[in-house]
């Protein structure tokens, strides 16, 4: 096992509320984890569309640039291809700690839920079903249809967390980053990663 401890599996996909998935994705190096990255190609346009971070064309240039912008250690960071079936995590003989689908599109809930595996993401989150490891999916759609919350209740019998990207404004946020960190840090709760993120009910800011 590596200095990091067991990898936690990150996939970003096309939904909106790709700043969630990269600032869990800084959260998770900053607390030291390791961590294996997958991103679908409409995952990829999303990210430049909402936060203007134009990511390089191959996983390897990948996970160098977000090595180097998010200041991972050598060696925590392992970005895979989206048919890169020799990958750790296309197979239940070495699965990860935890995969976290952030943000999740309802294809891509749809595609799990029906155990359709046709790339490297989907095998991943099939692994993490069959293995009886956490799978957490941060639905982010609205409204949600009948298929949708058909598929997210088949999904939440097997054990997976549903949490659809729905911040809190308890805490009265001031920034939109401050509104991010809300939902980033209930799925490091969900993880069991501890996090100065946010304030938590009942607790003074």
């Amino acid at each position: 096992m590596s200095e990091f401890g067991k990898p936690i599996t990150l996939a970003i996909t096309g939904a909106s509320g790709s700043a969630y998935g990269l600032r869990l994705l800084q959260s998770l190096l900053d607390a030291k984890r390791r961590v294996y990255l997958l991103l679908s190609k409409p995952g990829q346009m999303v990210v430049k569309m909402e936060t203007g971070l134009e990511l390089p064309n191959t996983p390897k240039e990948i996970q160098t640039f977000l090595g180097e912008y998010f200041e991972a250690d050598e060696g925590q960071l392992q970005v895979f291809g989206r048919e890169q079936w020799t990958a750790p995590v296309a197979s239940g003989s070495n699965p990860p700690e935890a995969m976290v689908i952030c943000p999740c599109t309802t294809s891509t809930l749809s595609s799990i839920a029906c155990g359709a595996s046709n790339n490297l993401l989907e095998r991943a989150a099939d692994v993490m079903l069959k293995e009886q490891c956490k799978l957490i999916l941060v639905v982010r759609e609205t409204p949600f249809s009948a298929i949708h919350l058909e598929n997210m209740l088949k999904l939440a019998r097997l054990g997976v967390v549903i949490m659809p990207a729905c911040p809190g404004f308890y805490n009265q946020p001031q920034t939109l980053d401050e509104i991010i960190d809300f939902m980033v840090a209930r799925v490091l709760d969900q993880l069991g990663i501890e996090h100065q993120l946010a304030p938590r009910w009942g607790e003074s800011n």
